[in-house]
């Protein structure tokens, strides 16, 4: 049951990702040079309009980071001190972060045991008087139920701000994800579908009222040169970054294609063990950010793994509540299948450039 060259199969291989696109990034990248524009140029432009049309949205907002955009989406949103967020115990860190920075309140929903993102049914018990938003997180490359989501948002005045830093082409019903919510954010980190080579990131929404704002917050508070409107912060996509993404924003379908196909691969290879593999409900489209299982004996499972030349991870070890940035605030709040999952849970190596020399 070993890999199929018999070699090591890491979690990424930036270096095969680069060699596959080396003359168009090398040309594009010769091109910024030339412009000597560093900073809000044509290429972060050219990047917030062709991701918008990809994601299906009327507008696009590039940002420094992914934590940055679902916390100035929050802030756009006017969600502050005395408000609650209703994010999934089992998300990752960052999307908590975004709303504690906001000075808001995180309060944990328990994912759905099948697909791991939020149980849209256990919402709207979760929803109070000072409830103003709902955080989806498409984990692992599986996009949350986002019908059933918003139509709780709708019937309870919610917002909603989809983190969708792991689900770059992901769609239900043929939506993207990052096109159902209020305003949304994305990550570029390097590991993601879609990576730059460094830090950055997104917000996509169809209101030109909050993309204004987020030009606004990610600028010093400024749209027109010293002339500042609101307090802002320096939160801006890179343009060498946007230069990098133009190019490997026509690659994305076709990788992410490649992880599926893997993911059906392992599927049959592993099907003789005793885990609980990825689903793809009826309507949806995984794009595999991780192919993640379950495992009941995860510290044998993954020596095994390793033994047949897989390098494998763990989304995520520690559930946010129990962090030790959080552990005092939860101490009295339990979410066993949060807990559950951070036991049991192996991510399998997967990304567009596996078993290809």
């Amino acid at each position: 049951m070993n890999n199929k060259n018999l070699e090591t199969i890491w979690p990424n291989d930036f270096r095969k990702e680069y060699k596959a696109i080396e003359q168009e990034l090398q040309g594009k990248i010769a091109k910024f040079f030339d412009k000597g524009r560093y900073i809000l140029g044509e290429e972060v432009e050219t990047f917030e309009s062709a991701f918008a049309t990809y994601v299906g949205t009327n507008h696009c907002v590039g940002v420094a980071n992914g934590l940055d955009g679902l916390f100035l989406a929050l802030k756009a949103l006017g969600i502050g001190n005395g408000d609650e967020v209703l994010v999934p115990s089992n998300a990752y860190i960052a999307s908590v972060l975004a709303i504690s920075h906001a000075g808001a309140k995180p309060v944990f929903v328990e994912p759905n045991p099948i697909t791991f993102n939020i149980d849209a049914t256990l919402i709207e018990a979760k929803i109070t008087g000072n409830t103003k938003a709902i955080m989806p997180v498409h984990l692992y490359g599986l996009i949350s139920d986002m019908p059933a989501i918003m139509n709780i948002a709708q019937q309870n005045n919610l917002f909603v701000v989809e983190d969708c830093a792991q689900a770059h082409g992901a769609k239900v019903n043929g939506q993207h994800a990052g096109s159902f919510g209020d305003i949304n954010a994305f990550s570029f980190y390097p590991t993601k579908n879609l990576g730059a080579c460094g830090d950055a990131g997104a917000i996509t929404t169809n209101s030109a009222e909050l993309a204004e704002k987020i030009k606004k917050l990610r600028n010093y508070g400024s749209v027109e040169r010293y002339r500042n409107e609101v307090i802002g912060y320096n939160s801006r996509l890179d343009e060498l970054q946007a230069a990098i993404l133009n190019v490997k924003l026509n690659y994305l379908d076709v990788w992410n294609t490649k992880r599926r196909e893997i993911a059906q691969e392992y599927a049959c290879i592993f099907s003789d063990q005793l885990w609980t593999l990825p689903t793809e409900p009826e309507g949806y489209h995984h794009v595999f950010h991780q192919y993640v299982v379950q495992s009941a004996n995860r510290a044998e499972d993954m020596r095994w793994l390793k033994e047949q030349g897989y390098e494998c991870l763990i989304h995520y070890p520690v559930p946010p509540y129990k962090s030790e940035a959080y552990r005092e605030v939860y101490k009295n709040e339990n979410y066993p299948l949060a807990d559950k999952l951070a036991e049991q849970v192996i991510s399998l190596p997967v990304h567009g450039k596996m078993w290809q020399k």
